[in-house]
């Protein structure tokens, strides 16, 4: 946690509660946008134009979130423009950390040892969480934007001719259905597993477990007979959101965060639904089973002997086709 800029004290999962005992997550702090020709884009300031090698985008493969940029990134052909540098997966005392761990990178762009670091060089004063996925001015200096679902969308449209275009994730005719459907998702779902796994009375966890196999339940009934995706024929923003989610439900969120009812290899459509996704050109690339299990396995307040399960592997979710 920085305050006013200074590291204050050791990382921890949760930082604020509500008055049930449930997890409540920060907002990000960095809205500005990359528009194709640097102008405001629907929050923030005018000022970053979409440019080959200007950008860099800053992840963790452990981290859902950062997983859900790397994906449009791929699906964009923006593997050129926008460079990535990979924190290592285990979380330390001050948070993500860069190194040579297998399948991490050093931070070359900025010299930094630590993500906050990066928020200190784009803001001295900086009081919050220094979470992941960032997204970096390299013109600038500065933090662009530290909100997935904001990045996701910017990759998705914000570089015009720069991108790959015969995808569109964010279709105008599909808007308010993914924008609905969206919302029920990170509620119930893709922030239900933290609320279920954070939680700090047993009320809390009870709810959080109730939103995540109701939205379980109700979106194995919705791929029963219909897809291949979300919307049918058409991949979306949605289905990224869904897919992040689910590829480390039995790998993570079933034992340890104990969303236990049943895994996610025990539903038919929704197995079926992640092996389709896992095959769309680009996306396996993003998904380090071993980032993580060994990431979320290091949370000491959840799993203190920071022993890491050997199952499952990735390929356990494809036998399923």
């Amino acid at each position: 946690m920085l305050v006013n800029g200074q590291w204050t004290e050791k990382w921890q999962p949760v930082q604020a509660t509500d008055v049930k005992g449930g997890f409540v997550r920060q907002a990000s702090g960095f809205r500005n946008w990359i528009t194709v020709d640097g102008g405001a884009g629907p929050s923030g300031v005018a000022g970053f134009k979409a440019e080959a090698g200007r950008y860099h985008l800053y992840v963790a493969l452990i981290c859902p979130w950062a997983s859900r940029t790397l994906i449009a990134r791929k699906l964009k052909g923006l593997e050129d423009v926008v460079s990535v540098s990979v924190v290592e997966p285990a979380m330390t005392d001050q948070g993500w950390r860069f190194g040579d761990d297998r399948g991490a990178t050093p931070d070359h762009l900025n010299g930094a040892s630590y993500i906050h670091e990066i928020y200190t060089r784009a803001d001295p004063h900086y009081t919050g969480r220094a979470t992941v996925p960032v997204l970096w001015d390299r013109q600038r200096g500065t933090i662009v934007n530290n909100e997935s679902a904001e990045i996701l969308r910017m990759f998705n449209a914000g570089f015009g001719a720069l991108a790959r275009n015969g995808i569109d994730l964010y279709p105008v005719d599909l808007r308010p259905s993914i924008d609905a459907l969206n919302d029920r998702l990170y509620s119930r779902l893709n922030n239900g597993v933290y609320r279920a796994g954070f939680a700090t009375t047993q009320l809390a966890y009870e709810e959080a477990f109730a939103d995540v196999f109701g939205m379980l339940d109700e979106l194995e009934t919705q791929l029963t007979g219909t897809g291949p995706f979300l919307f049918g024929e058409r991949l979306t923003e949605t289905d990224i959101r869904l897919f992040v989610t689910l590829v480390r439900f039995d790998a993570a969120y079933h034992g340890l965060f104990k969303c236990n009812r049943r895994r996610l290899r025990d539903y038919g459509a929704l197995s079926r639904y992640l092996t389709r996704i896992l095959a769309v050109p680009g996306v396996r690339e993003t998904v380090n089973i071993d980032h993580i299990k060994r990431g979320y396995y290091a949370i000491k307040a959840l799993n203190p002997t920071g022993i890491v399960p050997l199952g499952p592997e990735l390929p356990d979710f494809e036998e399923r086709s």
